[in-house]
């Protein structure tokens, strides 16, 4: 029973270490300043009567009187901490408002990237650095971009990017911020009226095209069919020519044999008549009233 009684005063003041007093004694060293940890990619600014006591760039836990001084045990109840976010950044502007050389109303929309260089600056040289920063690209992307060729600027998005870019990188630096890469990623017209009447081109210029491809190859389809029929009525021609030659060729080589001439004769002839489909009545030689009773029977029918 005394051993069970141990283990429990044992494990409730292990409890009681562990869930409240450690977090209680915690909270009093960042209460009073003792420590604080600095996250990967933020800076800890510390100011203390209007003026800055210390800056914490490094990730880790940093014990603040050693960093900072004796002013670390008031600086939370008569100073302030500044945590900015150090990491990269990036910000889209849409359909900034530029006129090509030949007045044409376009847009372009302008991708950029930025970053905290100089806390210092960033937090008391610019109310609003990031809004300074995106209204001085959209400033430079206006200034630098405008009056250039329809052209240019619908093929050529590297060199405008870097001339926006070498506009905006001097000021972006006296605020704290490091801009990064710019990109012109879309450029597109702005008047409704103009789109209509592009497309409608558009639209007629690949209707003319479709037409003359289907034209060109109607007017092939066409040569090449007058030229078949042009060949082969050649060929008929010359077959026609040579037909009589090569039958009279055959004929006088046919009639050199009188007997084989009326054999080819007498087929034909049976040929000729068993094609017609005529009737046909086979009447035995030496019977002459036989064929005048057939004679007789066919005049009345005929009739």
């Amino acid at each position: 029973m005394r051993e069970l009684t141990l283990f429990l005063m044992s494990a409730g003041i292990t409890f009681i270490a562990c869930f409240i007093l450690v977090p209680f004694i915690i909270g009093l060293g960042q209460l009073f300043g003792l420590y604080t940890i600095v996250r990967e990619g933020t800076c800890h600014v510390y100011t203390l009567f209007g003026n800055v006591v210390g800056v914490l760039h490094e990730p880790g836990l940093h014990i603040l009187p050693s960093s900072l001084g004796l002013s670390s045990l008031i600086i939370n109840f008569f100073g302030r901490r500044y945590i900015l976010d150090m990491r990269l950044d990036q910000f889209y502007l849409r359909s900034q408002p530029v006129n090509s050389e030949e007045g044409a109303p376009m847009g372009i929309g302008a991708w950029y990237e930025m970053k905290i260089s100089d806390p210092m600056a960033y937090l008391f040289k610019n109310a609003d650095p990031q809004g300074s920063l995106a209204a001085n690209v959209s400033n430079a992307v206006v200034r630098t971009l405008s009056n250039l060729p329809l052209a240019e600027m619908l093929e050529n998005r590297h060199a405008m990017s870097q001339s926006v870019r070498a506009e905006v990188s001097p000021k972006s630096m006296e605020w704290g911020y490091q801009l990064g890469s710019v990109y012109i990623r879309k450029v597109h017209f702005r008047d409704i009226g103009m789109i209509r009447q592009i497309e409608a081109k558009v639209v007629n210029r690949l209707r003319q095209v479709t037409s003359a491809i289907k034209q060109d190859g109607a007017n092939q389809v066409s040569i090449i069919t007058s030229t078949a029929e042009r060949q082969a009525a050649i060929e008929f021609a010359k077959a026609q020519a040579i037909r009589p030659r090569i039958l009279g060729q055959a004929l006088n080589k046919i009639g050199a044999d009188q007997e084989v001439a009326e054999t080819l004769f007498s087929i034909l002839e049976m040929q000729n008549i068993t094609e017609s489909k005529a009737r046909v009545t086979f009447v035995p030689a030496g019977k002459p009233l036989l064929a005048d009773l057939l004679v007789a029977e066919e005049k009345p029918s005929g009739r």
